[in-house]
């Protein structure tokens, strides 16, 4: 085959473009991040004074922050912002990583403790911007996961009931938004409900603060069934479905004590059925699920499978049954997460400076889902626009900033499938009120 004059390999590259800006969408995040006051309030809330690495917190979280947004699971990877002019459609100083690093390291527990009050904050000036539930009910699903790490140096990595070495954090996020609530990193060999009273006497006030004025409720799996979880909740008036183990003999005898006339039939993926009904254990309301295989298939599980959760709402059975599986949908969230957001990686050998990344990582989490919501990036037809489709669409998008008419301009890509919602959002975004400081 003849070369041709204009084939790909007479394409020639060059670096040497200083008015390029890769990740020219990130203008969207950084223009809400200066309405949040967010540098001055890490500023002045996370004092790190007489540490190596402490002065002025705020851009280097700020870097990391939006390295994140831009899909870094390194801290190498907030090079890229320093690329170009890059800097320029950010609001604040690029930080080398070498720099990033040296700060997460100066990090102690008490310094964790301030940067999630930095993000308690945070989420009640988003919230006043128009971000939170106001007086609807606000339903928030807790939950933990697995952060795998590799190396033996990590320090306060275990392996967990998955025997898988890593990080065992507790995360709270809230059902619809996918926003990240409250979130603690965890030893890896931390039982499944370690901490999580406190976890929850923490949240709840941050909920009210932040200006969540309707019923809370709250959802857990059974890993979280306790007497005492439930006696918080109550304290704190808050709603509940808890998942419990029904393989143990006080549950079963109750289950076993359902009226067979009681159970009601609800939809099941064919090949098998599913009926629902209600009683008490131990003085409270106990919904049960059960489910069977029918047809050539039931032979390898002919009984009835038996799933249960306590509550203290009201409402017909199905229909509690069919709100406590949607706990389910705070996987997405972390999913989201750990894989859009920063925490698919947890760089030091120290758990507080790793403590601090998570923080990082729930702020640029919960800043891609606000940048969302105030700027209305998802499709009517969309439910929930994930973290990697909204830096596919909006924040990856390259431009040229050039000078027009005395006004620093980004020449963006023509026809851009996304343009017009771009450009939409940015409106809205420098419409937002700046949060008082």
């Amino acid at each position: 085959m003849k070369s041709v004059s204009r084939g790909i390999d007479r394409v020639a590259v060059t670096f040497d473009e200083p008015n390029l800006v890769a990740n020219a969408g990130l203008l969207l995040v950084a223009t809400l991040v200066v309405r949040l006051g967010l540098e001055q309030l890490c500023d002045a809330t996370i004092d790190l004074a007489g540490r190596v690495g402490g002065f002025r917190p705020g851009r280097k979280i700020l870097t990391l922050v939006h390295a994140m947004v831009a899909g870094a699971s390194h801290i190498d990877h907030a090079d890229m912002l320093r690329a170009g002019s890059t800097k320029e459609v950010l609001g604040h100083r690029v930080m080398a990583p070498s720099t990033i690093g040296t700060f997460l390291r100066a990090f102690t527990f008490g310094h964790v403790r301030q940067f999630e009050k930095v993000i308690a904050e945070v989420l009640e000036r988003a919230w006043a911007m128009g971000a939170g539930p106001g007086e609807e009910r606000l339903v928030v699903d807790v939950d933990s996961t697995i952060e795998e790490v590799h190396g033996k140096k990590k320090h306060g990595a275990a392996y967990g009931y998955t025997n898988v070495l890593g990080y065992h954090p507790l995360v709270a996020t809230r059902a619809g938004t996918g926003e990240i609530l409250h979130a603690r990193l965890r030893k890896g060999s931390a039982n499944t409900a370690r901490g999580v009273r406190r976890f929850i006497e923490e949240l709840v006030p941050r909920l009210r603060r932040a200006g969540a004025a309707g019923q809370i409720v709250m959802r857990f799996d059974s890993g979280y069934w306790s007497q005492e979880t439930i006696t918080v909740l109550g304290r704190l008036s808050v709603n509940y479905t808890m998942a419990i183990r029904t393989g143990t003999k006080a549950v079963t005898r109750a289950i076993e004590a359902i009226d067979e006339k009681s159970w009601v039939e609800i939809d099941y993926p064919e090949g098998g059925r599913a009926q629902v009904s209600e009683t008490t254990y131990k003085g409270r309301r106990l919904v049960v699920r059960r489910t069977r295989l029918v047809g050539p298939q039931a032979t390898l599980w002919p009984n009835w499978r038996h799933f249960g959760f306590l509550t203290d709402l009201t409402g017909p059975a199905v229909e509690m049954d069919a709100f406590h599986r949607q706990h389910a949908t705070v996987e997405l969230a972390i999913d989201d997460w750990k894989e859009g957001a920063g925490m698919a990686h947890c760089p030091s050998g120290n758990f507080s400076a790793n403590g601090a990344w998570l923080c990082c990582a729930v702020l640029a989490h919960n800043l891609v889902r606000w940048t969302a919501a105030l700027g209305t990036l998802k499709e009517d037809h969309e439910a929930l626009v994930v973290a990697r489709t909204l830096r596919t669409r909006y924040f990856a998008v390259p431009a040229r900033l050039v000078n027009h008419s005395g006004r620093p301009t980004l020449r963006m890509p023509e026809r851009w499938p996304w343009a017009t919602k771009f450009t939409t959002a940015l409106r809205d975004l420098r419409a937002v009120a700046f949060a008082p400081t």
